[in-house]
């Protein structure tokens, strides 16, 4: 894809800064002239002199397993396209402003990649290119950009093969190419954090994409080491990493194991930072961990999972290093939960974020579904107004299927909490 410039993503970084100072009028961003305008609806409509409100109002659009997009694999392209078009019409008519669109789900591609396969959660067969041939990045960046929203690229630096995957593996993918990076754990394969030639083809994916497509940022989430899976026995099944770990030894290495694995992610998301920065300097890069901090730092009655000890992210390190543009915990518990407390978990991240780092907290709106312990519109509205009361400007819906199904009139719920039109804050100086 030819790169379009970055004269649309200026444009909009300097009308929100200029807005946060409260000085901007409400003149819309100019448009390439290869935009076409979008369809107005009452969301969009010219917004009041008076201010606009800075805050990221987004959605994930999963494509693994066929979650959100497209329906299923192997759908014709005009009705992909078209299921493209309705989910983006969605989000700006509910009064989103951003998409996060998954397009590595698992060392497979949603775009013309040089370096994997596509994916089949696609075309229903990895390897095989859409027909007539499209690419679905560039699609679903135009359509969004179309409507006003930001499109950042979601990608799973780590997982080679979902345990939903039916098809062969392609002969171009990594699993075939480089085997001995892919270690076979549950019902995944995935790439071994401890090589870096693992982070290094990762690495090689984001930037490519960053070079080639007007994204606006780039995403990952929570799956780095993987999360632990049990055996016939009940007992927990080691990761197969002893080669990186044995040549690391070897080369003199001191630390301890599990302090090793962390620090093989960190490296990663240092780098991931950095080197995006040092492509495009506006390109955002976001973070989207489990939501429960390391157990030595977290509030009296917090319990759950460890991600610090288990899948070896130290959340709180990147913070204090400001490897991030910003942060969205995966915060899918009530405000009532006795030891996951929405705002109790919010007010942790916000405390452990020295550097001021915009903090998105993702919510389970897709937890409101047609069972007797769904969640009401109710609770996802409410956590929008915590968020705003406790200083986040921003939050992520898990995901865009529910706002699309309007499930128990989540989507009416929404159009009235985002009744005053919102830009997507300036990028902070680094």
């Amino acid at each position: 894809m030819v790169q379009k410039g970055l004269s649309r993503r200026a444009a909009l970084s300097r009308l929100a800064a200029l807005l946060a100072t409260g000085v901007a009028s409400c003149t819309a961003p100019e448009r390439r002239p290869s935009d076409t305008p979008a369809p107005q609806s009452s969301s969009a409509r010219q917004p009041p002199a008076r201010r606009l409100l800075g805050e990221f109002r987004g959605a994930w659009v999963a494509t693994v397993a066929n979650i959100d997009w497209p329906s299923r694999p192997g759908l014709p392209v005009e009705v992909q396209q078209d299921e493209a078009r309705n989910l983006v019409q969605t989000a700006h008519a509910i009064g989103l402003n951003a998409l996060i669109f998954q397009v590595r789900p698992a060392a497979d591609a949603f775009y013309a990649s040089p370096f994997e396969p596509w994916s089949e959660y696609l075309t229903g067969e990895q390897g095989r290119a859409p027909r007539p041939f499209y690419d679905p990045l560039a699609f679903w960046i135009d359509e969004a950009h179309r409507f006003g929203l930001e499109l950042h690229a979601w990608f799973n630096p780590y997982r080679a093969r979902h345990s939903s995957a039916r098809s062969p593996l392609a002969a171009n993918h990594i699993a075939n190419t480089r085997p001995g990076l892919v270690k076979s754990y549950g019902d995944f394969l995935w790439m071994d954090p401890g090589e870096v030639a693992a982070a290094d083809l990762g690495l090689s994916v984001i930037l490519d994409v960053v070079r080639r497509y007007d994204v606006d940022g780039v995403h990952v989430d929570d799956y780095f080491y993987p999360y632990p899976v049990k055996g016939a026995d009940g007992q927990e099944v080691a990761f197969p990493d002893d080669p990186s770990w044995l040549a690391y030894l070897a080369t003199g290495g001191q630390l301890a194991r599990a302090d090793w694995r962390r620090a093989n992610v960190d490296a990663f998301i240092e780098r991931l930072y950095r080197e995006v920065h040092l492509v495009k300097d506006d390109v955002r890069v976001g973070v989207s961990p489990f939501g429960i901090g390391r157990p030595d730092r977290r509030p009296p009655g917090v319990k759950g999972f460890s991600q610090y000890d288990a899948i070896y992210a130290n959340v709180e390190r990147w913070l204090e290093k400001g490897w991030m543009d910003y942060l969205a915990p995966q915060l899918y518990w009530k405000r009532d939960s006795a030891e996951q407390a929405f705002d109790v978990l919010l007010d942790y991240w916000r405390s452990q974020n020295p550097r001021g780092i915009d903090i998105w907290p993702g919510l389970f709106t897709s937890r409101i579904d047609a069972s007797d312990n769904s969640w009401m519109p109710a609770d996802i509205v409410e956590q929008v107004e915590i968020g705003r009361a406790h200083g986040a400007n921003g939050h992520v819906h898990f995901s865009i299927a529910a706002l699309a199904q309007n499930r128990r009139g989540i989507a009416e719920r929404l159009r009235e909490s985002y009744r005053e039109p919102a830009i997507v804050p300036p990028m902070k100086p680094r």
